[in-house]
């Protein structure tokens, strides 16, 4: 089973295509649980009229699913609490877009 760090690294394949930037830099990663058998990861939008959200959540089960065994299951739920905010990006993102 992948560790958490490497979720994270497969989820940095992802990109939001609005703002140009990878979704665990922007911030929207909040929680991502691995056990043997499961990858359960919670992630937000930047705003929840996001319209790439559903194309994001597939991606990133996508990207998950390259670094666990073909018999793990795996989800990723779009949570909306607590709000994303631009302080919850990387220091590379904030450099990023001049923050």
């Amino acid at each position: 089973m992948p560790s958490e760090e490497q979720v994270r690294e497969a989820l940095r394949s992802v990109i939001d295509p609005e703002a140009g930037m990878n979704i665990v830099d922007l911030g929207l990663i909040y929680r991502i649980d691995a056990t043997e058998d499961r990858v359960q990861v919670a992630m937000t939008m930047t705003t929840p009229a996001c319209p790439v959200g559903p194309m994001l959540v597939e991606q990133a089960q996508d990207a998950i699913r390259t670094v666990v065994p073909t018999d793990c299951m795996v989800t990723v739920e779009l949570v909306w609490e607590p709000p994303w905010s631009a302080a919850m990006m990387s220091e590379r993102a904030k450099q990023h877009f001049g923050w």
